[in-house]
């Protein structure tokens, strides 16, 4: 017995006599890709050649590398990572729809999984047909099918399309059975892929009040999701997936943190965008614009509720009554403004610039929400609607969460609540009077 098999003979002896239902001990995956079959006489030319090159790279991909974990009975955990990064290739491993490479992977109960659309379901076969040939898949037999069908296709809410072959369902209606057939299975293991994100938001709304009933009943729950704050509030848990590996495993606002931060950091540092759109009059220029944090350094990286100063510097070539310096803040992955002050709105006019000179907006604690934003900085004349210099969307950065703050909307606002109640003694008296 080679050292590798003895070791993951040892490991196999500690799994049994724990809690642990999902093992994974040293596993590796990895793909082949072979080329297709050429259909056409050019196809068949290049491939002739394409046979004597040298130092051909084999086509294979490793999706996951010595990953080592477990995950107890009654968790529910999360897996974040970039897309690549192997999240879906563990599921798969983990409901045997795929078998490793190298390494063991331990699974103990009935899973019951989520993965992309369609999975398990015959197109040609109706709804009604797929619950069961779902469920004895699963291996339940036909009367324990009975006993929640009509629960399967209350949940699923498709009523009289549960008997239209399901080649003709669109991909919520897909979404909408495949999850109903999967949490009235009984499963002691719930896999769920990212498949919430396709349907209406109702409808996503009663899968998570499933999901939660599902773990206070203990049922184990592995889901991969984009949605932080889904996860932020279901898991116990999270695993960061990096290129095929375990980067972090760890308590779910501590990891989702980090994550955040990283996902959304500016790649170079750089405030600027690398191109943007500048036009005006180039009476007065944009010199110079910094962000900088409350200690007076320099920086990309905000963070919520703290106190954010930009810095712009410019170079008035005349002199110049009465100009307007105005910002405007917008979320980066849809264009939203958040808000657009300038000092005539706030009621701090300049009354003259002729030469260099430097303006400080401070912002005394920065409400955004965590994400990626974009500055547009411009001096307008004061009187007409003319821009001296203009430049749209032209700097960038990041607003951190203090802890992990992630609510619905576009701003964080401090608010304090005050609840007040009367003494029960006072409330009885008034009942009875």
């Amino acid at each position: 017995m080679s050292k590798r098999e003895e070791k993951l003979d040892q490991t196999q002896t500690q799994i049994n006599s724990t809690d642990t239902v999902i093992s994974f001990q040293q596993v590796n995956k990895r793909f082949r890709f072979s080329s297709e079959r050429p259909q056409t006489i050019l196809e068949t030319i290049i491939s002739f050649f394409r046979r004597f090159r040298r130092n051909q790279p084999s086509q294979q991909m490793w999706a996951l590398r010595d990953v080592s974990l477990d995950i107890k009975r009654g968790e529910c955990v999360g897996i974040v990572g970039r897309n690549g990064s192997g999240k879906s290739t563990l599921l798969k491993l983990s409901t045997r729809i795929l078998r490793p490479s190298e390494g063991q992977v331990t699974v103990t109960g009935r899973v019951s999984a989520l993965l992309e659309l369609g999975t398990g379901f015959h197109p040609d076969l109706t709804g009604r047909e797929n619950v069961y040939l779902n469920a004895s898949i699963l291996g339940l037999d036909q009367q324990m099918v009975d006993a929640v069908f009509d629960e399967v296709v209350a949940f699923s809410e498709l009523g009289e399309f549960i008997d239209v072959p399901v080649k003709n369902y669109s991909s919520g209606m897909y979404m909408r059975l495949g999850f109903s057939v999967a949490i009235h299975m009984d499963p002691d293991i719930l896999i769920v892929d990212e498949i919430l994100a396709v349907g209406d938001a109702a409808f996503q709304a009663k899968c998570l009040q499933r999901i939660h009933q599902l773990k206070q009943e203990g049922t184990t729950i592995v889901m991969v999701s984009h949605q932080l704050e889904m996860l932020q509030n279901l898991c116990t848990r999270i695993l960061w997936m990096d290129k095929g590996m375990v980067r972090k495993s760890g308590e779910t606002e501590s990891i989702l943190q980090q994550y955040l931060v990283e996902t959304y950091q500016l790649p170079d540092g750089n405030l600027a965008e690398t191109a943007f759109e500048r036009w005006g009059t180039g009476e007065i220029e944009i010199t110079r614009v910094r962000l900088l944090n409350e200690e007076g350094q320099e920086t990309t990286q905000v963070r919520m509720h703290q106190p954010l100063i930009v810095e712009i510097n410019f170079m008035a070539h005349r002199p110049i009554e009465d100009p307007e310096f105005g910002l405007a803040f917008f979320r980066q992955s849809d264009g939203t403004l958040m808000t657009g002050p300038n000092n005539r709105i706030d009621g701090q006019p300049i009354a003259l610039v002729d030469g260099p000179g430097q303006v400080r907006v401070k912002l005394a604690a920065v409400p955004f929400l965590p994400d990626r934003y974009q500055i547009t900085v411009a001096i307008h004349d004061g009187k007409l609607n003319v821009a001296h210099d203009y430049h749209d969307k032209a700097y960038r950065f990041f607003v951190e969460a203090a802890g992990y703050e992630r609510a619905h909307g576009l701003v964080a606002l401090e608010i304090d609540w005050d609840c007040r109640q009367e003494r029960k003694e006072i409330v009885e008296n008034i009942e009875g009077i």
